[in-house]
């Protein structure tokens, strides 16, 4: 399945091989409380069908209505504005105060979406710059620091997988987390060097590397938008990934197990020369507790801390641990390892 992104990105280019007229728009700069944030896309047909949202609604039935009339966009990239006032942010649906900018552009064969959908497709960041007065479209390969930027001459946007996940173990729990994580722009990397595992691996989107996890995390280069969750239970492989992980800039590094496993993996780590605020950083057992209990579960708990965690959200009460729980630590997939014991 597809991000909701690369999802707009899709439509856009099969409606303008189907014929259609298409009319594309990125939020470049928003005041206030605007419902989406910068980078926010949308994709409308000449017949009004939409993919994507700018706002809750309200401004994409404008814009269809504009689209549909050809009065948006008709030649070149257009800038409109929504919710200056209050008057106008009420009469828009945008919260008080709220407005927003976009750029609106036609679809045409010269937008290069074909070639910025097959570079995404290798799980590569492209940089798109679009001028505003004649149209053009250039694209370079981007760069994990790269960010939207409007001058209102130039647009420049980042498309692609913006974040980084590597997932070590191939097991039953990695195939869901992976296959979720993509849904949100991550790009996933899985690292086992256990041939059981590694043989059976069949994800064709999600790359496995083969070798010691300590290696390859130490030549990924991880950064503030890079994540390492470990996932086999196996000290021996857990903890050569999770030494390498707590040293990086990774904004989260977690370790499925329970409460129990996790204190003597913090034990071990410090035989590792990994100082206490290193230690600390490991978010083990990993995931929000929500009851969780199947694989699919467990996933959605890890990536709703992740989550979090990027978004600066601290853990909600909920979530908190209960006061005692079941100790299923024997066992590869378990309740305890979907939250926090």
């Amino acid at each position: 399945m597809d991000s909701v992104d690369i999802e707009v990105l899709r439509s856009a280019e099969a409606w303008r091989k189907a014929g259609h007229r298409v009319t594309f728009g990125t939020i470049v700069r928003t005041w206030g409380s605007a419902p989406r944030p910068v980078g926010a896309l949308v994709v409308i047909r000449d017949d009004g069908q939409v993919v994507g949202s700018v706002s809750g609604g309200c401004v994409e039935d404008d814009l269809i209505d504009k689209v549909r009339a050809g009065g948006v966009a008709k030649d070149k990239p257009q800038l409109i504005t929504y919710g200056v006032t209050n008057e106008e942010a009420t009469r828009w649906g945008l919260p008080c105060g709220g407005t927003l900018e976009l750029v609106m552009e036609p679809v045409t064969e010269k937008s290069a979406f074909g070639e910025l959908l097959e570079t995404i497709s290798k799980q590569q960041l492209v940089s798109r710059r679009l001028d505003m007065d004649s149209g053009r479209v250039s694209m370079t390969l981007g760069t994990w620091q790269d960010v939207l930027t409007f001058d209102g001459k130039v647009l420049t946007t980042v498309h692609g997988p913006r974040w980084r996940l590597v997932l070590i173990g191939a097991g039953q729990l990695t195939h869901y987390l992976a296959e979720m994580a993509r849904m949100l722009d991550y790009h996933v990397m899985v690292i086992d060097p256990r041939e059981e595992y590694s043989a059976g691996w069949d994800l064709k989107s999600v790359p496995l590397d083969r070798g010691m996890p300590d290696d390859v995390i130490g030549a990924a280069n991880l950064d503030g938008h890079s994540a390492v969750v470990a996932l086999t239970h196996d000290p021996k492989i857990d903890d050569l990934a999770l030494m390498e992980a707590l040293k990086s800039p990774a904004f989260y590094v977690g370790a499925i197990g329970s409460k129990k496993n996790n204190d003597a993996r913090r034990v071990r780590l410090k035989e590792f020369e990994l100082s206490e605020g290193e230690i600390a950083r490991l978010r083990g057992p990993v995931g929000l507790y929500i009851g969780s209990k199947t694989p699919p579960e467990i996933a959605v708990a890890i990536l709703a801390e992740m989550t979090a965690v990027r978004h600066g959200v601290a853990e909600p009460s909920w979530a908190a641990k209960p006061a005692a729980r079941f100790d299923p630590s024997a066992c590869e997939v378990t309740p305890a390892a979907s939250g926090k014991t």
